[in-house]
Parts: C-alpha cells; sequence; structure tokens
C-alpha cells in the first residue's frame, strides 16, 4: 500500500480546509455534506457522543453559532492508499488557555470525500 500519496493528501487537504472554513462560519449544510450520511458514522466530541447521521446532524442543527472561531496548530494529514486518510490538528480559541485536538478518517466515497469518524477533545 502506497502511503501518502501526493494527489490523494492534496485532495484531503483541500477537503479538511473546505470543512474548517464551514465549521467556524456555522455552515451546517457543508459540515453535513462533508460527513458520511449513514448509521455507521460517529463523532466523540468535547462534551458529546453521537453515533450515527441522525444524532451527529441533530448536533449541527442545535449547535450556537457563536464562538466557533479557532487557530490551527500542527495539522498533519495522511492517506494510505487511494481511498482512506486522517488528518489530525491541534487548535486554540481565543481566551482560552487549553489546547484542543481533532482527528478525522476521511473516505473516498462515491460523492467525494467525507468523515466516517471524528474526534475532538481539549487537553486542560
Amino acid at each position: 500500500m502506497q502511503t501518502d500519496i501526493p494527489a490523494v493528501v492534496a485532495e484531503v487537504s483541500a477537503a479538511f480546509r473546505r470543512y474548517e472554513a464551514a465549521l467556524v462560519a456555522n455552515d451546517v449544510p457543508v459540515l453535513d455534506e462533508l460527513f458520511w450520511q449513514d448509521p455507521r458514522v460517529l463523532r466523540y466530541g468535547a462534551a458529546e457522543v453521537l453515533h450515527g447521521w441522525e444524532e451527529l446532524q441533530a448536533f449541527r442543527a442545535a449547535r450556537p453559532s457563536k464562538g466557533l472561531a479557532r487557530t490551527l496548530g500542527r495539522t498533519e494529514i495522511h492517506s494510505f492508499g487511494q481511498d482512506f486518510a486522517v488528518a489530525n490538528t491541534t487548535f486554540t480559541r481565543e481566551g482560552q488557555g487549553r489546547l484542543g485536538r481533532q482527528s478525522q478518517s476521511w473516505v473516498r466515497m462515491p460523492q467525494g470525500w467525507r468523515v466516517v469518524a471524528a474526534h475532538v477533545s481539549w487537553m486542560d
């Protein structure tokens, strides 16, 4: 298996940047688009555990739209073959002294790259 295929890393990096822009703008339609819309998708957030598309969509619809801006730290994106990649980043939010961490598993679907699993947490 080839790892870190430049074209694949570039594609996932573009999807990751699109996700990040949608996240800080609370662009729910784009956030919804970029997650796998399936009962098996999962997102473990800083304060929530979401299993399945319906739980994820309900969370996105109810989430406050303020205070979402953040500054990314070290971001690494690695591909494994043509159809799977992981994206990991650290982040900070203004006024908060702790470091956030985010990981995403991306899979190439017929409609494009989609997050199938994600995790967000804070370091104290």
